[in-house]
């Protein structure tokens, strides 16, 4: 959703309050696509600071499905998304950074709010996720998710570079 902020930008000290929309339907990473399982309108406090710089607030919650690290089913993760961006305005004094980092979602009075709900969703992006915490995860010879069945595969890993004295050992088995 593009939101047109010229008349809060164009206005010293104008304050606006406007009620959003996340069109995102899932979340496009590197690491995959990821869908939304819950998502809401929420609403976004924008604020012209003195013609110096334009104060964005607001927060949300969305749920989206993440498989789990160990068995690969999918785990509905919350996410509580705080916004609190200061974009400077024209002739404003900012850093190369950040204007590089306000570009991604804001150009000339347009505020992308998909843009800027992804980069939030993206930072904080979990490191791992488990359906459960004594998840057992899927075997690694037959692929069984162990959490629902067990399998028949025998369960010792032996050193690879033990491979070739097992080999011996193999060979002068009595039968």
């Amino acid at each position: 959703m593009i939101l047109d902020l010229t008349d809060v930008g164009s206005c010293e000290n104008k304050e606006i309050t406007k009620e959003v929309a996340i069109e995102l339907t899932s979340f496009d990473s590197k690491l995959g696509t990821y869908s939304f399982l819950e998502k809401k309108p929420f609403e976004l406090h924008i604020v012209n600071q003195e013609n110096k710089q334009m104060l964005i607030s607001g927060e949300t919650d969305v749920v989206i499905a993440i498989p789990c690290d160990r068995c690969l089913e999918d785990v509905p993760t919350e996410f509580h998304l705080t916004f609190d961006k200061k974009i400077p305005l024209e002739n404003g004094e900012a850093s190369e950074d950040e204007e590089e980092e306000d570009a991604e979602y804001m150009i000339g009075f347009n505020l992308d709010v998909d843009r800027l709900v992804y980069n939030e969703i993206l930072v904080n992006w979990p490191m791992k996720v488990l359906c459960k915490e004594d998840c057992k995860g899927i075997c690694k010879k037959c692929g069984t998710n162990l959490n629902q069945h067990d399998c028949d595969c025998t369960k010792s890993e032996l050193d690879p570079r033990m491979a070739a004295i097992q080999d011996i050992f193999n060979k002068f088995k009595e039968v």
